[in-house]
């Protein structure tokens, strides 16, 4: 789930199941990140296709083909990064496992929201088996990520995962509450985000460092998390206005039509009286997004957002500890960057 868009609905986290680490700055990551990275990869992929299966065929079905829609995996590689190399295999493989499960069942429920056809470029569960089936689908995706978790049988990282995930649903009632209202203050915008999108990436690294029984890690490597989970959604809300659509698997002003207030938009209508004046709910079309993303973008807002988010992750790298994984959380914060250039 995420602050404004929805990243990973037909755009930018697209990538084929199982293969996230063939993406360039992931494999940069995975390389830095020593050679049990990419082994507890596949780990997680493994746990994942099984809590997906052990279901049902029905529910299986529907599971499993939300799973293995592809997309980077960051957040479950943040976990194994935050572990660091010695860190015990089956808990960080459980830990990382629970945060993916959490973040699959999440962009499902949205899907029921907003009544969304696709994800990733392949039918939602909400097209394909209806609005029940969709609901049952993320309801148990949710409840199997604590299911790992109690295996590990560490009241920490289940209150951790606990605390993000009350955080989305909270930031899904501002967004909903927020929807079409032209006058929400930056501050309002931020706090959105870091429920919705932030307090999840703060999560991962928190499991990490917990279940490889760093615990005295886990705050400063959480803080570096939800820096850099911030960065990742004011970079793609910038990426919903300047497009091209070509590359983001939509039209470009997706937020606009939802309804969806963000960044952008806030900037923009400070410098611009004409979009100070614009009533979101009179952007009805594709066509009248692209012209107010034009619009926005006349006015150099989309580079100021894109200098706060850069100042956010300069922020997330000056106060990563020295730890042996630090290279490697480095990349994760150079290539959130990165896929917005």
């Amino acid at each position: 789930m995420t602050a404004t868009g929805r990243p990973g609905r037909d755009g930018p986290e697209r990538a084929a199941p199982g293969t996230a680490a063939a993406d360039p700055a992931v494999a940069r990551i995975v390389g830095a990140g020593g050679p049990h990275v990419p082994r507890m990869l596949a780990r997680v992929e493994e746990r994942l296709a099984a809590v997906a299966t052990s279901y049902g065929p029905v529910l299986g079905e529907h599971a499993l083909a939300t799973i293995s829609a592809g997309g980077k995996r960051l957040r479950p590689l943040l976990v194994l990064l935050a572990a660091g190399p010695d860190a015990p295999d089956e808990p960080v493989a459980r830990a990382a496992a629970a945060v993916e499960l959490v973040h699959a069942a999440s962009l499902v429920h949205d899907d029921v929201l907003d009544g969304a056809s696709l994800r990733r470029g392949r039918p939602t569960v909400v097209a394909a088996a209806g609005r029940d089936m969709a609901t049952a689908t993320g309801d148990l995706l949710f409840s199997r990520a604590f299911g790992e978790l109690v295996e590990n049988g560490s009241a920490d990282q289940i209150r951790a995962l606990s605390r993000a995930s009350a955080s989305l649903s909270e930031g899904e009632l501002v967004q909903r509450a927020d929807a079409w209202d032209a006058s929400v203050p930056v501050e309002r915008y931020l706090h959105r985000c870091e429920l919705k999108t932030a307090r999840l990436f703060e999560a991962a690294c928190e499991l990490g460092a917990l279940a490889a029984g760093r615990d005295d890690a886990a705050p400063v490597l959480g803080a570096f998390g939800r820096r850099i989970g911030l960065a990742f959604q004011l970079l793609d809300d910038v990426l919903d206005v300047s497009g091209p659509a070509e590359r983001i698997g939509k039209h470009r002003g997706t937020d606009l039509l939802d309804g969806t207030v963000t960044l952008p938009f806030i900037l923009a209508r400070e410098r611009d009286p004409g979009l100070a004046a614009l009533d979101p709910r009179s952007i009805t079309t594709p066509e009248q997004a692209e012209r107010v993303c034009d619009a926005i973008a006349a006015t150099g807002a989309l580079d100021e957002a894109r200098a706060r988010a850069l100042a956010i992750v300069a922020d997330a790298k000056a106060e990563l500890p020295d730890v042996p994984q630090r290279r490697a959380l480095e990349l994760v914060a150079d290539g959130v960057v990165d896929r917005y250039s």
